[in-house]
């Protein structure tokens, strides 16, 4: 299982969550280049380990498990999917 990143993120892109993931699976980080043109920040399903750690990083509560992400936000998940798909 993986955790997403959902709607509440758009335009927000507060970092505190990248810090704290011992896996490095939370993208784009201030430091690379799409930082500035991206809407969101994104969790590369691949890479997570499901430990949860940046979901009470999170100022908008915008980080979900996927068993958990809202039924309104489902899309999120092909979403985060396909940001590292692209790259």
């Amino acid at each position: 299982m993986s955790h997403y990143i959902a709607e509440p993120c758009i335009n927000t892109k507060d970092t505190a969550c990248v810090a704290v993931c011992p896996v490095d699976c939370i993208h784009p980080t201030k430091e690379e280049a799409d930082f500035a043109t991206a809407p969101q920040l994104y969790i590369d399903p691949e890479a997570c380990i499901d430990c949860g750690l940046c979901v009470d990083e999170c100022p908008v509560k915008a980080i979900f498990p996927e068993e958990e992400l809202p039924a309104e936000w489902q899309k999120y998940a092909q979403i985060n999917t396909a940001y590292f798909k692209d790259r």
